[in-house]
């Protein structure tokens, strides 16, 4: 009897793990540069340039919203494209991409300088000295905006393309910037608020300048091109960017709402606490953020490759790994509330001290709380579920957080905006999983269950064998668990023997040459599906890139044998495709 193996969920993880730090700093390019900020405001200038920092908030969400429905419609889509091998209209999509982004950034930054000389940011606020300073920062601010919406476009195709490299120096770049610019405008020249905002966008220029810097190679995947710009597929990034959109968008009303709350509630002391915590937190929000962005390109590239399987372990990897990495960051964080406080305020009796260390201390709490939804709410996006995510993004953008907000800060000042934010997420998890409940009429009993998904999304359970190969013995199992499987399902003789011998080829081919590349921690995950009358294979690894196409017509006279493993596959059967994503080698065979 031939021992049991399974797919373990590792070649996920480590494809996780290993994209995770560059969406990090990519994701605290914002936060990053909101901390920054807030430090030199607070300690450089005063508590009104915090306010004007707070004040902006709502202009500086509703651009980050923006930039986020291009990114996250062009992402899903050509994820999904380029899991089902279709380069072509990857292509296509990447250049609708960039020049509706750059239309976008035109637009914006027309408002920031038209915003100044009408007085449109008296909506805001009607403090005089905090005025002058919320102007100097919007014009500032608009020199940085064509770089930053350019720059994560760029930075979202990168990472499709397996370069996250240079999206890593280009983000410690930009910090590196950001703090000598900072230093020098704010604190050595005096430039007050608008030398704030004009080192963010000095180092956004530099972000953005490396990474274009690719696209300029004859090596890139990706090149920009009219002929390849469509109308309807503006559409389709609209259309599938726009729930994310509009969560963000939810969250710039729910901003400008509490900017009109807190003053009522808690005084001028409250917005400058509130604006204090929640830039210092944000900079920790980059962490789910990342890895929201990570499962998005998984999920993508699942549903494009239709495997249910891989599209679950997603979701499982939240639960295991994302969850309790999140909580221990929270509660770190709420402990240490008081000597965070201090970075920003140093006198512990005044109000703004005691508000913002509550701040520091609730927030955080937040965190694992908001992965369940904010996972939940990807997937829904992905998988085009567009109940859900108007609800989800609805109550999770505005509603919830309003609501808890308006009942408890008349008792409880500040501290029922902070409560609101954790209320808020316990309920938009229970909705989720009420979801779950009402569509399958049933607690879930599994993840398929508790993510919905549809019956006849890929191959069931049934008509499919999912296995992870990690040494040489595994590969002869593979083949004997491959013909056993073929045979349950009346495959005929002939198809196979070609499935055992082109899987047994090249899954050991991979774990003799693939796997002995470098020092790293390798696996092969083998599918084999039988859909419709079709038998289909395929092998994924997170080995150095290799297309066995380009072997399979080598021949080495010095040693004859030298890919003939390869060359008999192709021998066998010319239904290969062969594609590179997000750093895995993708093979699949159709027989």
């Amino acid at each position: 009897m031939s021992k049991e193996i399974h797919t373990d969920g590792n070649l996920i993880t480590r494809l996780f793990f290993r994209l995770l730090p560059i969406q990090i700093l990519l994701a605290a390019i914002n936060a990053v540069n909101s901390t920054i900020s807030s430090l030199f405001a607070a300690n450089s200038i005063g508590p009104a340039a915090m306010s004007a920092i707070g004040f902006y908030t709502p202009i500086n969400t509703l651009m980050f919203a923006m930039t986020g429905l291009f990114v996250c419609g062009s992402q899903i889509i050509c994820g999904k494209f380029m899991g089902a091998n279709q380069m072509e209209k990857t292509q296509n999509v990447f250049s609708v991409d960039l020049l509706s982004a750059s239309l976008f950034s035109f637009i914006y930054i027309a408002l920031h300088l038209l915003a100044v000389p009408f007085g449109w940011m008296r909506i805001f606020t009607k403090d005089p000295e905090v005025l002058v300073y919320l102007n100097q920062y919007v014009l500032g601010r608009a020199i940085g905006i064509l770089p930053y919406v350019l720059g994560q476009q760029l930075a979202a195709f990168l990472s499709l393309e397996n370069k996250t490299k240079r999206t890593t120096i280009a983000s410690v770049t930009f910090i590196f910037v950001n703090l000598v610019t900072n230093y020098l405008f704010v604190s050595r020249w005096k430039m007050q608020a608008f030398g704030l905002a004009l080192a963010s966008s000095v180092g956004l220029w530099v972000f953005c300048l490396i990474e274009l810097a690719y696209y300029f190679k004859k090596s890139a995947m990706m090149k920009f091109r009219l002929k390849g710009v469509k109308g309807a597929d503006f559409v389709h990034i609209l259309k599938t960017g726009f729930p994310g959109a509009m969560s963000d968008g939810y969250q710039t009303a729910r901003a400008l709402i509490l900017n009109a709350f807190i003053p009522v509630y808690a005084g001028s002391a409250g917005v400058s606490a509130f604006s204090t915590a929640n830039s210092f937190i944000g900079l920790f929000w980059t962490i789910p953020g990342a890895m929201l962005v990570v499962s998005r390109m998984l999920m993508s590239v699942s549903i494009g490759e239709e495997d249910r399987r891989s599209l679950t372990d997603v979701m499982r990897h939240m639960f295991k790994w994302s969850i309790p990495i999140m909580a221990a960051i929270g509660v770190t964080i709420s402990l240490l509330a008081e000597p965070i406080t201090n970075l920003y305020y140093h006198d512990p009796t005044a109000e703004v001290y005691k508000m913002t260390v509550w701040g520091m201390r609730l927030l955080p709490l937040v965190f694992p709380l908001a992965l369940p939804t904010m996972n939940g709410e990807c997937y829904a996006q992905t998988s085009g579920k567009q109940v859900l995510i108007n609800i989800m993004t609805a109550w999770d953008g505005v509603v919830g957080v309003v609501a808890f907000s308006a009942l408890l800060m008349p008792a409880i000042s500040i501290n029922g905006v902070y409560w609101a934010n954790i209320l808020n997420s316990i309920f938009a998890d229970m909705i989720l999983l009420g979801y779950a409940i009402i569509k399958c009429r049933r607690f879930p009993r599994s993840m398929d269950d508790y993510m919905v998904i549809p019956a006849d999304f890929g191959v069931s359970e049934n008509d499919r064998i999912d296995m992870t190969v990690k040494n040489m013995e595994d590969v002869m199992t593979v083949s004997m668990k491959v013909s056993e499987f073929c045979n349950e399902k009346g495959i005929d003789g002939k198809r196979t023997y070609l499935a055992s011998l082109c899987l047994e080829e090249l899954a050991g081919n991979v774990v003799d040459h693939g796997f002995h590349k470098d020092k790293k921690i390798h696996s092969v995950d083998i599918r084999v599906a039988k859909k419709n009358d079709e038998l289909i294979l395929r092998l994924k690894d997170d080995c150095v890139k290799f297309d066995p196409a380009a072997r399979k017509n080598m021949l080495d006279p010095e040693d004859p044998a030298k890919n003939i493993g390869i060359r008999m596959v192709y021998g066998m059967t010319d239904r290969i495709e062969y594609h590179n994503i997000l750093g895995l080698n993708v093979i699949t065979i159709r027989i």
